[in-house]
C-alpha cells in the first residue's frame, strides 16, 4: 500500500485534469449555479415590482425542464405513438424527433439578456433609425385582469416591429414572440431564445411538429405568459394588411380553455415612413413567393453607407415610426358565436386596421397616387381634408403643423427619388409607382 508508482508527466497532468473536472461538476458548479440563480431570483422579484405584468414562473423554468415537461406530456406521448405508426419507424426514433422539435421551439429566457441588453439595444436602434412616436394608447389596458393571459396582436410591416414593440413595451412585461425560421441562424438564434422568443416553422405539414408546437403554446398560455404574435403570419409584401392565419390563435384558445384562464388580446398597429425591407418585399411579391433573403454583401454595404453618412454629418433618420394601441378584446366578454378562431381573428384584425397610425409619407403617397400630379397648395388642402375625416388620435402631424408635415413627407420622398417636381406640380417619379403604392397601401383602408 505504501509502494510508489511512477507515472509519465502527461499521465499525471491528465489525472489532475480529470480530478479538477469531477470536483467542479460535482461540487463547484452546482454551488455557483445556486449562487447565481438566487441572485437572479432576487433581481426578478425587484423587477416585477415595476412591471405592469410580472414575469411568470413558467418563463423562468430551466430550458431543459421545459423540454422534458413538453415531450413527456400525455398528448405528446400519444402523438409520438401515432407518428411512429404512420411513418413506419420505431417509437424511440419518433420520440427523438419530438425531442428535437421541442429543443427547436422552446426558448431559454434570460431576464438579464432581455432587460439588461435587449431593451437597451432596442431603444438605441429604434431611436437611431426613426423618430419613434406612441400615437394612441387605449385606456382599457389599465383595467386588464392581472390573472388573465395578455396577448399582444400586431400587424407585420418590418422586422423592426420586434425591436420597436420590445422598446415601447419595456415597462409592461417581457414579451414572448413567435419568431419565424429567418431567426434560426447562429448566433442570432441564441440571443433571440434568451429574449424568450420561440421558433415556429410557418409551413410545416408534419403532424408531430404541429402537436409539439401547439402543446408548448398551450402550456405557456395556461401559465399566463405574455405573448406577442403576428396574425398575418409574415411580413406584408405590398404594404397592406393581409388576411389573418388562425394557427397560433387556435393554440392560444385551446390553452386558455384547458387552464380555465381568461385571455386579453391587445391590438397593436405599427406604421413607418420608411420600411427598411420595402424593395426586398416588393421583389418577393413580384416573384410570387415569400423567400426573400438579402445578400450579406448588400447588408454590409448598406451599413457602411449609413456609417459614412453619420461620420460626414449627412445622416437623416428614416422619418417616423409609430405605434398605436387599439381597444383590448377580452375573451370572456366575447359571444360564443364569435369565440371561434376564425371569428376572433377577424375581429382582432379589424381593431388593428382601425388603429393603424397615419404618418406623413404614407398619407402623401396615397394623395399623389390617387390624384396624380398636384400643386403644393392643392396637396396641403387635400392633406387637411383627410385629417378632418380621420380620428385625430391615430394621425401624427409633426409639430402639430400641417405645412411642416407635408414638407417633411415630401423631403423623405425626394431623398429617395420617389417624387419629382415638374414645374409647379409634384408627381411620382417614373417607375416608382409600385414602391409609393407600398406606403399608400398601409393607410388606404382608412380612406
Amino acid at each position: 500500500m505504501t509502494s510508489q508508482v511512477t507515472l509519465p508527466l502527461w499521465a499525471f497532468v491528465l489525472i489532475l485534469l480529470f480530478a479538477a473536472v469531477t470536483f467542479a461538476s460535482h461540487f463547484l458548479f452546482p454551488s455557483v449555479r445556486w449562487f447565481f440563480r438566487r441572485r437572479m431570483e432576487r433581481a426578478v422579484k425587484k423587477l416585477n415590482e415595476r412591471l405592469e405584468r410580472p414575469i411568470q414562473p413558467f418563463k423562468l423554468l430551466r430550458r431543459q425542464d421545459m423540454i422534458q415537461r413538453l415531450v413527456y406530456d400525455p398528448e405528446i406521448t400519444q402523438a409520438i405513438v401515432d407518428h411512429a405508426k404512420a411513418e413506419g419507424v420505431r417509437e424511440d426514433v419518433a420520440f427523438e424527433r419530438a425531442r428535437r422539435y421541442a429543443r427547436e421551439i422552446v426558448p431559454s429566457f434570460s431576464a438579464w439578456a432581455y432587460f439588461g441588453f435587449a431593451i437597451r439595444a432596442a431603444r438605441l436602434l429604434s431611436t437611431s433609425l426613426y423618430r419613434v412616436r406612441m400615437v394612441h394608447q387605449d385606456a382599457g389596458l389599465a383595467d386588464v385582469d392581472p390573472e388573465a393571459t395578455v396577448v399582444f396582436v400586431m400587424n407585420h410591416r418590418s422586422n423592426m416591429d420586434y425591436v420597436l414593440v420590445t422598446y415601447l413595451a419595456a415597462d409592461r412585461s417581457a414579451l414572448s414572440y413567435a419568431v419565424g425560421e429567418w431567426a434560426r441562424v447562429w448566433p442570432l438564434s441564441r440571443l433571440i431564445r434568451a429574449m424568450g422568443a420561440y421558433f415556429i416553422r410557418r409551413k410545416s405539414r408534419n403532424d408531430l411538429y404541429r402537436k409539439v408546437l401547439a402543446k408548448y403554446v398551450q402550456q405557456a398560455t395556461g401559465a399566463g405568459v405574455t405573448q406577442a404574435v403576428f396574425p398575418e403570419g409574415g411580413l406584408s409584401l405590398d404594404g397592406s394588411l393581409a388576411e389573418p392565419k388562425v394557427g397560433i390563435l387556435k393554440y392560444i384558445l385551446e390553452g386558455a380553455a384547458a387552464a380555465k384562464r381568461d385571455v386579453v388580446f391587445v391590438p397593436i398597429a405599427l406604421n413607418y415612413d420608411r420600411v427598411l425591407e420595402d424593395t426586398i418585399l416588393l421583389r418577393a411579391q413580384a416573384k410570387g413567393e415569400r423567400k426573400f433573403r438579402a445578400r450579406i454583401s448588400v447588408v454590409f454595404k448598406a451599413i457602411l453607407r449609413q456609417a459614412w453618412l453619420r461620420i460626414t454629418g449627412k445622416f437623416h433618420r428614416f422619418g417616423y415610426a409609430a405605434v398605436s394601441f387599439g381597444e383590448p378584446l377580452t375573451l370572456s366578454h366575447v359571444d360564443v358565436a364569435e369565440s371561434t378562431p376564425d371569428a376572433l381573428s377577424a375581429i382582432i384584425m379589424g381593431r388593428i386596421a382601425a388603429a393603424v397610425p397615419v404618418l406623413p409619407v404614407p398619407l402623401i403617397s396615397y394623395l399623389l397616387l390617387t390624384n396624380g400630379k398636384m400643386r403644393r397648395d392643392a396637396l396641403e388642402i387635400a392633406f387637411t381634408d383627410i385629417l378632418k375625416r380621420l380620428d385625430a388620435a391615430q394621425v401624427h402631424v409633426p409639430r402639430n403643423n400641417r405645412d411642416y408635415a407635408v414638407e417633411f413627407g415630401l423631403r423623405n420622398l425626394r431623398e429617395r427619388r420617389l417624387v419629382v417636381d415638374d414645374g409647379d406640380e409634384i408627381g411620382i417619379a417614373l417607375g416608382m409607382e409600385e414602391i409609393v403604392g407600398f406606403y399608400a397601401n398601409s393607410v388606404r383602408h382608412l380612406m
